[in-house]
């Protein structure tokens, strides 16, 4: 079987995407010192207030933080040109931080209800005043945090969205338990409602670690087909047969294509590969590929065809 090896990488727009990651960087570390300054007010405000639920948010705000600081890092590193040792760079690194980000969620959502449990049992004294107080400038430090993280595309900053989200969800929670405490003297609304909270992060904590766990497998975008791909670019001109298809993609954002396209024999190599690739970036959106293409086999034996 003749093959003719044709490979297009094309990277259209890479100053809008040096310029997004910039954007990105800057998004995180402001988040990060927004939820730095305020981890300490809380964990302090928490202790002395004897609260469960301000505690747990001082404990999710700390990790956040370090999961933050996991995500610049993650940036910095993806610049890293690629070389002999990494041909695709390090813009996975981003994915491996947010699949750590996750499996931290989860971690923390399980220490929460464990403690929750503890007190459900053995309720302790909580001061309210002081509860909703520090609880409301955790919310307000935490809104703060996802407005600044509105503009998040990446697979990384959702999952520093995700973190501070249910950093939000936490410090709400700790209000409306310092209310009931202030107006209900209900003491056991402090771990309820910690509990609840937590069922909402661990599903955040999950969905994100399966988000990333899926592209650090390779697996296909969930916008994309394959299968519809494949049979899409066989209605073009010269094509016989699409096969040997792998979508996948490093960061979650941009899709990473390659095939093998067998073309008639009479058909013009560079035209047909035009034509797959101008096909794969004005309807899929996919821009970088890797096109094999491989004439028709005229051998009436298919086998002895294959072992030409």
């Amino acid at each position: 079987m003749a093959h003719l090896h044709s490979h297009s990488h094309a990277h259209q727009g890479g100053h809008r995407h040096d310029h997004r990651v910039g954007a990105s960087e800057r998004r995180l570390l402001l988040t990060l010192w927004i939820l730095l300054s305020f981890t300490l007010v809380e964990a302090v405000g928490g202790w002395l207030a004897n609260s469960i639920a301000l505690l747990a948010e001082a404990g999710h705000m700390l990790a956040d933080s370090g999961s933050l600081g996991l995500a610049v890092l993650a940036i910095r590193a993806s610049r890293r040109p690629a070389d002999a040792r990494h041909t695709y760079g390090s813009s996975r690194y981003q994915t491996l931080a947010a699949y750590t980000n996750g499996l931290i969620l989860i971690a923390l959502t399980i220490w929460v209800i464990a403690e929750a449990v503890r007190r459900l049992i053995s309720p302790p004294e909580v001061d309210g005043q002081l509860m909703l107080f520090i609880a409301l400038l955790g919310g307000l430090a935490n809104l703060a945090a996802l407005i600044t993280l509105s503009g998040a595309h990446s697979l990384n900053e959702r999952g520093a969205r995700a973190h501070v989200l249910s950093d939000l969800l936490g410090s709400i929670a700790a209000a409306s338990a310092a209310v009931l405490i202030l107006i209900r003297h209900w003491a056991l609304a402090d771990p309820i409602l910690s509990i609840l909270v937590a069922g909402l992060i661990l599903r955040s904590g999950w969905q994100l670690t399966r988000e990333a766990g899926h592209v650090l497998l390779q697996g296909v975008p969930e916008e994309l087909q394959p299968e519809a791909i494949a049979r899409d670019l066989e209605q073009l001109p010269g094509v016989r047969d699409v096969h040997h298809l792998h979508v996948w993609s490093l960061t979650g954002e941009a899709p990473v294509v390659t095939l093998h396209a067998q073309i008639h024999s009479d058909s013009d190599p560079q035209s047909v590969l035009d034509a797959i690739l101008s096909r794969l970036r004005t309807r899929h959106s996919i821009t970088h590929v890797t096109v094999q293409l491989e004439h028709q086999c005229r051998d009436t034996d298919e086998h002895a065809c294959h072992e030409a």
